[in-house]
């Protein structure tokens, strides 16, 4: 299978602080690739590197087949991003939402488009909803709804089940897994252990800008390097790690 993600030694800095330290990474198209590490760790900017929204101090490689320092604009034509933090416009409608983030992409079909992404998500009955008055869980789901519009090959999701309860996020999960079924490549980072474990084929595990573990989740849950950098130490208890394996 051909890689959907090609780089090496990408390297990012801060004036004299490096986030991003010579991470190199191959993923194949189809698959669902988890990070994990603690805060600061520099998952995040990895991902923002790979997307073409940030351009590597050092390092490169490809992404969709795309140059990733030369050809950033078409990487992010063909990728789609959920933050973190809710991005889109609270005082209009999921349908208007999703109608204006259609506009902005220049999408043709652009009713067919809203209408299956609200359908897949699960938002038509809600579509007249104001995007303010949702919960949290609604909203993560009208921001991937939002994400996948334009039909991309690379989703990128930074916490996708942050302030979702276990319904919510399983629920998510169930979303994720459909999109991946569909033949799309994501990158998933969740503080969620067991839905990273349960949901990826491949697991990244980052601590101060470097990758320390890098195999599939039997592999990576099994290693004490990944428990100790995770807690910051060592333990006697169960570890979140070592629960998510049962």
């Amino acid at each position: 299978m051909s890689l959907a993600i090609d780089v090496h030694d990408l390297v990012k800095r801060y004036g004299k602080r490096t986030v991003v330290d010579h991470v190199s990474l191959g993923i194949e198209q189809g698959r669902i690739c988890g990070f994990l590490g603690p805060n600061g760790s520099g998952k995040t900017t990895t991902l923002r590197m790979i997307c073409g929204l940030l351009t590597p101090d050092g390092g490169g490689g490809t992404c969709l087949g795309h140059d990733l320092v030369r050809e950033r604009d078409a990487i992010k034509r063909q990728a789609g991003y959920m933050t973190q933090r809710f991005g889109l416009y609270e005082d209009l409608t999921i349908r208007e939402n999703l109608e204006f983030v259609g506009r902005v992409y220049g999408l043709d079909r652009q009713k067919e488009r809203v209408d299956q992404s609200l359908e897949r998500l699960g938002l038509a009955t809600r579509q007249k909803q104001l995007a303010g008055a949702l919960s949290g869980g609604w909203k993560q789901r009208l921001a991937l709804a939002a994400c996948v519009l334009h039909e991309p090959k690379l989703l990128l999701l930074d916490e996708p089940t942050a302030g979702m309860n276990p319904t919510e996020t399983a629920e998510m999960q169930g979303l994720v897994a459909e999109l991946k079924a569909e033949g799309m490549t994501i990158l998933l980072i969740e503080h969620k252990l067991d839905m990273v474990m349960r949901l990826s084929d491949r697991v990244v595990v980052m601590d101060e800008g470097h990758v320390i573990a890098n195999g599939k989740p039997a592999e990576v849950r099994n290693d004490p390097r990944v428990i100790e950098a995770y807690l910051g130490h060592h333990r006697a208890a169960r570890t979140p790690l070592e629960e998510a394996a049962e």
